[in-house]
């Protein structure tokens, strides 16, 4: 497992015995697409750190429409928020495709907090990160149309996610429908549809057989965000 946690920022600058520590603490499981992880408002006493794979984190309104909050891929963490404050669970987590995680219980994690310091100042790096893609995303809903506010998701992701070829093109790893676009940038799918047709017409990118965005050219999808 320590191999695991090599390449986790979480883990970042920790030391071979430290993260020996937490291997022989942390759980690998798998969860098949469409699984509810975490939901909202029960008590916090796990924290996952997603491997591989693609989560959805959302909360249900009384209407049956459904919030997307977030969708998070490799590195990052479910839970953590509710074992630093002891409140229940903000949202719901689902899969949005098979996905691998490292699950701890409160007791390691807290440790981890308290005897390490990297790992303290690598949660707050995180929760930054975080925080700043939540504003980012604030600003588009605020100032730009679809196509700009579409551009702009694809760009954050691609900043946190991308995975660049040597023809300098960008390939999101995590699983990103339409519909869940729509849902993050505040637009009807039909809307979202008719601006993905467009960006990949005028090749600023593409999809793959599974599903996966390729950013051909990330400066002139830029265009869209001013």
């Amino acid at each position: 497992t320590r191999n695991l946690l090599v390449d986790i920022k979480f883990f970042e600058g920790m030391t071979p015995e430290q993260l020996d520590w937490v291997a022989k603490r942390a759980h690998r499981r798998i969860f098949p697409a469409g699984t509810n992880v975490l939901t909202i408002e029960q008590p916090g006493e796990v924290v996952y750190i997603i491997l591989q794979g693609t989560v959805k984190i959302h909360v249900e309104q009384d209407d049956g429409r459904d919030v997307i909050l977030a969708i998070l891929g490799a590195g990052d963490l479910l839970g953590e928020m509710s074992l630093i404050d002891s409140v229940g669970r903000s949202a719901s987590a689902v899969t949005l495709e098979n996905s691998l995680m490292l699950w701890m219980d409160k007791e390691t994690f807290n440790t981890l907090l308290d005897e390490f310091f990297p790992v303290a100042r690598n949660l707050v790096q995180i929760l930054s990160a975080r925080l700043r893609l939540s504003d980012e995303l604030i600003q588009a809903l605020a100032s730009l149309d679809v196509n700009g506010r579409v551009a702009r998701q694809l760009l954050a992701f691609a900043d946190k996610y991308g995975q660049e070829n040597p023809a300098g093109e960008t390939r999101i790893p995590i699983r990103l429908t339409q519909g869940d676009i729509a849902d993050l940038v505040g637009a009807s799918r039909k809307r979202v549809n008719q601006t993905i047709a467009l960006f990949k017409k005028q090749d600023l990118l593409e999809m793959t057989a599974n599903g996966r965005i390729i950013i051909c050219n990330r400066d002139l999808l830029a265009n869209y965000c001013r």
